[in-house]
């Protein structure tokens, strides 16, 4: 019996014009009618996104005659066509314009692209293998990189080959052709390749040497059942720009190229924050390999790509993951305890200045990440709390609360193993009740309190309550600066504060934020408006914040240009809020032993 198969073909069509060309085939099969469909959204990032919006050309052709077969289009993202189960051939032109890990993109240097974005789904053969070629571009110095596993094609040296057992693996697999610098390396019997694109005398073997306690960290914390082989850390570089996405062997990334170490360079020995957060970012989507790629959500063992999918589950997910990424790195000595505190607290400090933690839980969060979360606007932090951040925090309470009432015999590392052992290794899906449930009748310890609290509830974790068994104490200050991101400082702290964030106008200060509660939204300071002066004087940033700190009255008066008009308000001069966290060690020897488990 011959064995079916979806044979996919993608090519640069033009690099000047953003242009991918993709040919499908579909041999004979049993079917009257196919459907052809594009995801609308991509796993791992909860919003809609309409890939097919960039489909700009496509046509049906029969795959004996090369008769145009007329397709019908039934939705924005697909099409059915009679075929009485003979071949079908479908090319199709995708534009490639976002630079993210999200969809596709084309430059000089590179082509990116993921298969929700580029390849379409039959959805009668969704099982089927499928294979793909990538045509070998004019650039001859260019490589193509996946997490794919490659094939022989001894018959066409012009094309790279890959194949998947199914649609679903097909689309895990984002692909890069183009100029880029590489490096592998081995641990514990898993390959791991380094690809960064463009050419750029990155000190790749330094950047290994710092990723390799990481994974080393990551395959120990589950007991080292490997569930790939292989690993691709695939990182576009840009002047600016931020993210991440896990797929099922790889990740994308996209990071700032000036902030990461270079050839040359003679600080190893200090790692700037960019680089620091470069390998957060590098461990967070290397865990979700284990923990979003394999133990999931059950609504997302299946997820339906043409629509949303709900889940309250985010938190258990970006949150564990959110306070692993930091947390490895102290671990891996590849930061001190003393910076690790430092970045948790900075995460609290984001927490403590958004007034939209009490309105929201972070099971809401979750449940809204399509909408809320995703699509949020400069009221945002007035009305939502980030499951990633305030997620974060809870499983930082919880490994707390467990060592706690278990006298020290589980964590939060226990749980992830168990986690993994009994929801992970057959990829089964976890219940919303998942932490609750599996800390009762796997360790007999009820957090129901707890999690009703800080999950399903919107109290603040009272991590004071379990500090002092890891030797640590929880302070807040006010901010010493508008860029003051929390953390530990001897920086004088401001005495007033505006209560909105700003950044440069042509003349003045353009307001992006105003926070709830605070002296600009009491003055009623509208998000856009240019601020002029403050008491008859121009101002900038350092200029605004002196003269508040000076304000000996109960109000001065800000000048603002709102909509072309010359607006006066009366601000009030309210004493700065303590919403800037920071951490001291009181006991380094109890500290350092909850660090090393």
């Amino acid at each position: 019996m011959r064995t079916l198969s979806l044979q996919y073909q993608l090519s640069v069509k033009s690099w000047q014009q953003h242009l991918f060309a993709v040919e499908l085939k579909v041999p004979e099969h049993n079917e009257a009618t196919l459907t052809f469909a594009l995801p609308s959204w991509i796993p791992g990032s909860y919003m809609i996104r309409d890939f097919a919006k960039s489909i700009t050309e496509i046509t049906f052709t029969h795959a004996d005659t090369g008769a145009e077969i007329t397709a019908q289009k039934i939705d924005k993202q697909t099409w059915e066509v009679a075929t009485n189960g003979d071949g079908v051939i479908v090319d199709y032109v995708v534009y490639a314009n976002d630079l993210s890990v999200r969809s596709a993109f084309i430059n000089h240097e590179y082509a990116f692209i993921n298969g929700t974005s580029a390849f379409l789904n039959v959805v009668e053969m969704s099982e089927v293998r499928c294979t793909l070629q990538i045509e070998k571009p004019a650039q001859s110095h260019w490589q193509a990189h996946t997490g794919m596993t490659p094939i022989a094609l001894d018959s066409n040296p012009q094309y790279w080959a890959y194949e998947s057992h199914n649609y679903a693996e097909f689309i895990d697999h984002p692909i890069f052709i183009g100029e880029c610098e590489t490096l592998s390396y081995e641990v514990d019997g898993v390959t791991f390749e380094l690809v960064f694109s463009g050419s750029h005398q990155l000190d790749l073997a330094r950047i290994a040497q710092d990723l390799k306690p990481i994974c080393r960290h990551h395959m120990a914390l589950f007991d080292h059942p490997q569930p790939v082989s292989r690993y691709v850390f695939m990182t576009l570089l840009a002047e600016n720009g931020f993210g991440g996405l896990e797929h099922r062997n790889s990740t994308a990334l996209l990071y700032p190229r000036h902030d990461l170490p270079r050839l040359g360079d003679n600080s190893q020995a200090n790692k700037t924050d960019g680089y620091i957060t470069f390998l957060s970012l590098c461990s967070h989507e290397l865990f979700h390999t284990w923990h979003v790629k394999r133990i999931k959500p059950d609504v997302m063992v299946t997820p339906k790509l043409g629509e949303e999918t709900y889940t309250n589950q985010l938190w258990i997910y970006e949150g564990f993951t959110s306070f692993y990424d930091d947390l490895t790195l102290a671990r891996a000595k590849l930061i001190d305890g003393k910076k690790y505190l430092d970045i948790v607290a900075q995460n609290i400090s984001r927490l403590l200045q958004n007034a939209g933690r009490y309105k929201q839980s972070v099971a809401q969060s979750s449940f809204d990440a399509w909408t809320k979360f995703y699509k949020q606007d400069a009221s945002a932090t007035n009305n939502i709390v980030s499951y990633y951040t305030k997620g974060g925090i809870i499983a930082f309470g919880l490994d707390l609360i467990l060592r706690h009432r278990s006298n020290q015999t589980v964590s939060l590392d226990t749980v992830m193993k168990r986690l993994w052992e009994i929801y992970g290794r057959d990829e089964c899906g976890t219940p919303d009740n998942v932490i609750a449930t599996l800390c009762q009748q796997e360790f007999d310890i009820d957090v129901n309190d707890y999690l009703d609290s800080v999950v399903y509830g919107t109290d603040d974790v009272p991590l004071e309550t379990w500090l002092d068994d890891i030797g640590v104490k929880l302070h807040t200050r006010s901010a010493v600066s508008a860029e003051d991101k929390g953390g530990y400082t001897d920086a004088t702290e401001i005495r007033h504060q505006l209560g909105a964030t700003c950044k440069p106008a042509a003349t003045g200060l353009s307001v992006i934020q105003v926070f709830e509660g605070l002296a600009a939204s009491k003055a009623g300071v509208m998000i856009n408006d240019i601020i002029l002066a403050l008491n008859n004087q121009v101002v900038n940033q350092a200029k605004l914040q002196r003269l508040l700190d000076c304000a000996s009255d109960t109000h001065v008066t800000l000048t603002l240009i709102r909509d072309g008009q010359i607006v006066n308000v009366a601000l009030p001069v309210l004493q700065a809020r303590q919403d800037r966290a920071y951490f001291t060690i009181e006991n380094e020897e109890k500290f350092q032993q909850w660090l090393d488990h």
